[in-house]
């Protein structure tokens, strides 16, 4: 009995997975001023593909995004003028919002997006 609870359990935990597809809006503070922000989220399992817009405008593709239940985590790269820097995200799904921390340069950025 036990062991077809654990199968149950193991094979039901998608249906609790985040659900994170579609776009995410938010903003953050640079420098006294707010930022906005949008991302595009697709899950495939506990893959996590999409993208963001960069400072420039330009698109950003997430790297090495993983979804773990209501856990998230991805990277994105941006060029700051020829020089790569690979900033790491983590992210908790709780209903329509989204609690994240970016890690630029050593500096954590707090910030909140909202399911567009």
């Amino acid at each position: 009995m036990l062991r077809f609870l654990t199968i149950t359990l193991l094979l039901a935990a998608p249906i609790f997975a985040a659900d994170i597809d579609g776009k995410w809006t938010g903003s953050i503070d640079a420098g006294g001023a707010p930022m906005q922000l949008v991302y595009n989220f697709k899950a495939d399992g506990a893959t996590l593909t999409g993208s963001t817009t960069g400072p420039d405008g330009m698109e950003v593709k997430i790297s090495d995004g993983k979804i773990d239940g209501n856990n998230i985590s991805f990277n994105l790269t941006l060029d700051f003028g020829g020089q790569s820097i690979t900033m790491a995200a983590k992210g908790v799904l709780s209903g329509s919002e989204l609690k994240m921390v970016l890690d630029f340069m050593g500096m954590p950025f707090e910030f909140v997006l909202k399911k567009s």
